[in-house]
């Protein structure tokens, strides 16, 4: 695969980013690319490493075939490659920029700290693709006569509606929101990525005959079973939307709150959506304190820092992580170590072991202050660890912790997991409700883009399977 003596040859090389005082200075994406030459360089590097531990579960959850289209990428043959990496992937530009590439945390190069760059070998494929107008609607050439029901417009319902419309049923989507996306528009920040990626996808499969339908909050402006009665099947792909509680006393405070509201309002503001009847959730001139530290976190501080926050501090419960892993316990699994996003390398001051005791308010009820202990290895709060950060806007953002109940999954009565999510096995992806599946987050919880996608597509294939009793979709 690749050159047999490009890793050896060559260096790791990343791409680049816009200095940082340039680009908190505006919402869109700051990646600098690599050059064509780069890029076959860097793709070059794939070994012929007899187990690819990087397109196995532990590190593609689409199971992409990485060594097959880096391969192709050093040959220059970009449309092959293309189509390779399509063949797995219904979204590429989207992982290319927002997955955490567990895949280069497998890489057998990394061994040497040293991984192929697949996360931008792929995005520049995928970029490379649509630029040249190699990616076009794939309608099915035959109908079913089937109707299927997709509710969430996420990275799962996406990739199932794709996946279903081009086996030949008639795909209906629901989408709660003004424009399909979910999560992708709504929750991660322009500047990771911008939302035209998705409108491309979202025109290419409304060709493939994909019907979208937006502002459409099942369970409250239609009933779940409106849709069992009118689809042969329906796929639930909501995500899992409620916010896991902090639990500290203050966090109903005027300037105190949950990080999605405070995401969703800029992402609406950038995407040109009326906000006026929200309350504006701004950082500008103030001073920001986010707790948790995950990828919404992160989100936070990035756009804190562009609303022109005048300091930013990220609490983080856990130790602060080694320079550098243990490849012996943890290769080729994710592994524990510092990690500094592009938004936290903008200036926020980082906390690690700090957990929020109480968040403060001034005379008139407003934030002005988070009370933090230093904590031991049971998250527990030691002697003498108190201290105190001032705070005019409090971020939580420490993850969610199962979908929401009100409304669709209250009238739909299904059974829910221990974790309280929507149970469903991962070979039929079958509620315990005839007729309903589900998929992504709502299913499996909190997790990756790249889940969502496989996730998707696997329920549209059993989904096929049972509506035909045949099918062609891959898993």
């Amino acid at each position: 695969m690749g050159k047999h003596t490009g890793f050896l040859e060559i260096d790791r090389q990343e791409a680049r980013y816009e200095p940082a005082s340039d680009r908190i200075r505006h919402y869109n994406e700051f990646t600098v690319p690599l050059t064509e030459g780069e890029i076959v360089r860097q793709a070059s590097r794939c070994m012929d490493c007899g187990i690819p531990y990087c397109h196995g579960d532990t590190g593609c959850p689409v199971n992409n075939q990485i060594p097959d289209w880096n391969d192709l990428v050093y040959q220059r043959d970009w449309e092959r490659a293309a189509l390779n990496l399509h063949s797995t992937n219904n979204f590429p530009e989207f992982t290319g920029r927002i997955c955490p590439a567990p895949c280069e945390e497998a890489c057998t190069l990394n061994l040497e700290d040293q991984p192929v760059t697949i996360k931008t070998v792929e995005q520049t494929i995928a970029d490379r693709a649509i630029k040249n107008g190699w990616i076009k609607p794939q309608p099915a050439k035959k109908k079913t006569g089937k109707k299927v029901a997709i509710v969430g417009s996420g990275p799962a319902g996406l990739a199932a509606a794709q996946q279903l419309a081009r086996a030949g049923h008639e795909v209906h989507l629901f989408e709660r929101e003004a424009k399909a996306g979910g999560l992708l528009r709504y929750g991660i920040p322009d500047f990771k990525m911008e939302k035209s990626h998705i409108d491309f996808r979202v025109e290419q499969m409304e060709a493939e005959g994909v019907t979208f339908h937006y502002n459409e909050n099942i369970g409250v402006t239609r009933t779940i079973e409106n849709l069992k009665s009118n689809h042969d099947a329906v796929l639930l792909c909501g995500g899992s939307e409620h916010p896991r509680d902090p639990g500290c006393e203050g966090e109903k405070l005027v300037g105190v709150h949950y990080a999605m509201p405070f995401l969703v309002q800029q992402n609406k503001r950038n995407g040109g959506e009326n906000v006026d009847d929200l309350d504006p959730i701004l950082a500008t001139g103030k001073k920001v304190v986010v707790i948790g530290g995950g990828d919404t976190a992160s989100d936070c501080v990035g756009t804190s820092f562009r609303q022109g926050a005048v300091s930013v501090t990220q609490l983080d419960i856990r130790p602060q992580p080694p320079e550098k892993e243990d490849k012996l316990t943890s290769w080729p699994n994710w592994a524990i170590k510092m990690r500094t996003s592009s938004s936290q390398a903008e200036g926020a001051n980082r906390e690690f072991q700090a957990a929020t005791l109480e968040i403060m308010a001034d005379k008139m009820g407003h934030v002005n202050g988070v009370k933090c202990s230093r904590v031991d290895k049971a998250r527990k709060p030691v002697d003498g660890g108190e201290f105190i950060l001032k705070a005019d806007l409090v971020l939580m953002a420490i993850g969610f912790a199962h979908p929401v109940f009100e409304g669709m999954l209250e009238e739909l009565g299904a059974d829910l997991d221990p974790r309280k999510n929507l149970f469903a096995d991962t070979m039929s992806y079958k509620t315990s409700v005839d007729g309903v599946y589900a998929a992504g987050d709502m299913r499996r919880g909190q997790s990756l883009v790249v889940w969502a996608i496989r996730e998707g597509r696997q329920a549209a294939r059993s989904i096929d399977f049972d509506l035909m009793g045949k099918t062609s979709l891959p898993r």
